[in-house]
């Protein structure tokens, strides 16, 4: 269930109120039974708790490797390993 916010037209009285979806809007203030207007809110954000987040979720490049990539390095000769299905000239 939803806890919505409401303003009171007459005396500015703000007070959130937890009702389900399905029901009627309020439309009397606790207060001064002026009337009331419901506030649409931003809802509850995310809420980060415990150990579960770390550096390398949302990993980025470092500005001293950002002109380097896995596609600029050529492959070093103990890398190229020749494929046994090429057929040897001679």
């Amino acid at each position: 269930m939803p806890t919505y916010d409401y303003k009171c037209l007459k005396c500015n009285h703000s007070f959130e109120y937890f009702q389900p979806m399905s029901a009627e809007a309020l439309k009397e203030c606790p207060q001064c039974k002026g009337s009331l207007k419901r506030i649409i809110g931003i809802g509850a954000g995310p809420i980060f708790k415990g150990s579960g987040f770390y550096q390398t979720d949302y990993k980025t490049t470092s500005p001293a490797n950002k002109g380097s990539s896995a596609v600029d390095k050529k492959p070093s000769a103990a890398e190229i390993k020749p494929n046994k299905n090429e057929k040897k000239d001679g």
